[in-house]
């Protein structure tokens, strides 16, 4: 694994920002983080402009129960409006884009008390802010962003623009994440210094 050689000046690469659309005509807004060349392709690694957020959902009959990641497209555009108008009293404006929901505005700020998607003590549970709740037909929902960087991993093409990757690409690579993450945070933390 080589890193590509993207235009920068002293060590730190300009923040160039690309659009990725998906099969459905949604579109993303993103910076490029990061790029490197792995089995003769040229990939890159994206952050999106905009916040990525997620809405989750409990079982109706148990508030006790772990919340459940809304992943069903038609379920979330039933509930899409209202919870855009929920936002939009923060001041925050919902979009369906390509690869997670977004939003724009200004966050607010960040509490002492964090949420987390799975117990605290296991390894790998994932950091959330709570930004709303609502209900939608006496069912509630919440609204999250993720803490840590939503990274996005894409090809690009012959004219150097990047593509979202198929799941089959994406199970091809998965043996090389552990290794690509290492590469990548080693990147991250010598920009820093």
């Amino acid at each position: 694994m080589t890193q590509s050689e993207f235009p920068q000046e002293n060590g730190i690469f300009p923040a160039k920002s690309v659009t990725v659309t998906d099969e459905f005509g949604r579109s993303l807004v993103c910076y490029i983080e990061h790029s490197f060349e792995l089995n003769d392709e040229n990939y890159v690694l994206l952050l999106p402009v905009d916040a990525p957020v997620e809405i989750f959902s409990w079982a109706e009959d148990d508030e006790d129960e772990e919340p459940i990641a809304i992943e069903d497209p038609d379920e979330i555009d039933e509930i899409f409006e209202t919870a855009k108008a929920v936002l939009e009293e923060q001041n925050l404006t919902l979009k369906q884009t390509a690869v997670t929901l977004t939003v724009s505005g200004e966050l607010p700020e960040l509490e002492d008390e964090l949420e987390s998607e799975e117990d605290e003590e296991e390894e790998g549970y994932e950091e959330l802010q709570l930004l709303a709740s609502f209900y939608n037909e006496e069912q509630e929902y919440a609204i999250y962003t993720p803490l840590d960087p939503f990274f996005i991993l894409a090809r690009l093409d012959e004219n150097g623009e990047p593509q979202l990757l198929s799941d089959e690409e994406l199970e091809k690579l998965e043996p090389m994440l552990p290794s690509l993450e290492g590469m990548i945070e080693e990147h991250l933390f010598s920009e820093m210094n």
